[in-house]
């Protein structure tokens, strides 16, 4: 019960990052790069009080039996690669959904995000069966059929970013698997990237106009905008993590990939209620096409769960 609570909670926080994000977005409350830098903050501060809460339980539990684990637990600190991984995942994720739908949005990413996974695993020989070669080449159709420009795909260049975000986040989270504490490496990742808060303030701020984009304007953040980019970085991203990997030691390897797939799912139906948005015909053929064949491709691992 306590398994189901958490890993619903936290698809839950996951889907709102989309609807956050396009919301404070759509209705221009607040400009991509501006989101992004207090999505960043407003993250590392609420993941640093978890993890200081959660280093102050770890020694007061510590016995002789456990303490070289807990040793390991408190110095797995991240990398700047990962962290890298990460402010590019965010900074491209705000910029695309200035124009994409939440729903086609969060696909794209999630589409990205498994193909990148699943690609690095063909890369490094792992064995797949002809039934998931076969899932893998048709969750890349769909993709691709995902990609072409439609009614939900206005723009090719905001599907090409969130699908650069999506990659990042692949490459995040592949590099994460050799991490003793997923959740202290994230936060201190969230606190690297504070150093690319001043980068990308002067970027935004002087250089977007020469590249066709618009330049930070401070007057035009909003109070709705710098609070939906709080709730982004402190609640769908702190808090979100937080509870996802405090359920995934509940869940089964294969519990924990598919349960993913409901996130494109429930942020299309956050955009419906909250946006009035339409689900398109390419977007129900696509997430169906994609998330089914990614659903054969996991219940195929031979890896044990």
């Amino acid at each position: 019960m306590k398994a189901t609570i958490y890993t619903i909670i936290a698809l839950i926080a996951f889907a709102a990052n989309s609807l956050f994000c396009r919301m404070a977005l759509a209705e221009g409350y607040i400009d991509a790069w501006s989101f992004t830098i207090i999505r960043l903050v407003s993250a590392t501060a609420c993941l640093g009080i978890i993890m200081a809460i959660h280093a102050y339980r770890l020694r007061r539990q510590t016995s002789n039996h456990d303490e070289s684990t807990v040793h390991a637990i408190l110095n797995d600190k991240g990398s700047w690669l990962s962290s890298l991984s990460l402010v590019i995942y965010a900074l491209c994720f705000s910029i695309a959904y200035v124009e994409l739908d939440t729903g086609t949005g969060a696909l794209i990413l999630f589409s990205a995000v498994q193909l990148t996974m699943i690609g690095w695993g063909i890369y490094k020989k792992e064995q797949l069966s002809a039934l998931q070669w076969l899932a893998f080449a048709v969750a890349v159709a769909g993709f691709v059929y995902l990609m072409l420009p439609s009614a939900a795909i206005p723009s090719p260049l905001a599907a090409a970013l969130m699908a650069m975000s999506g990659i990042a986040w692949g490459i995040y989270s592949i590099r994460g698997k050799s991490c003793v504490s997923p959740l202290r490496a994230t936060g201190f990742n969230f606190v690297r990237s504070l150093v690319a808060v001043p980068i990308l303030l002067l970027v935004g701020m002087t250089y977007l106009d020469d590249l066709g984009f618009k330049n930070i304007n401070l007057e035009g953040i909003t109070t709705e905008g710098v609070l939906l980019a709080s709730a982004s970085g402190a609640i769908a991203s702190g808090l979100g993590y937080s509870i996802w990997y405090t359920a995934m030691p509940l869940l089964k390897n294969t519990q924990a990939a598919i349960v993913q797939l409901c996130v494109p799912v429930i942020a299309a139906l956050l955009g419906v209620i909250f946006l009035s948005e339409q689900l398109t015909v390419p977007f129900i053929v696509a997430s169906t096409v994609i998330l089914g064949a990614v659903l054969v491709f996991t219940l195929n691992k031979k890896v044990p769960v």
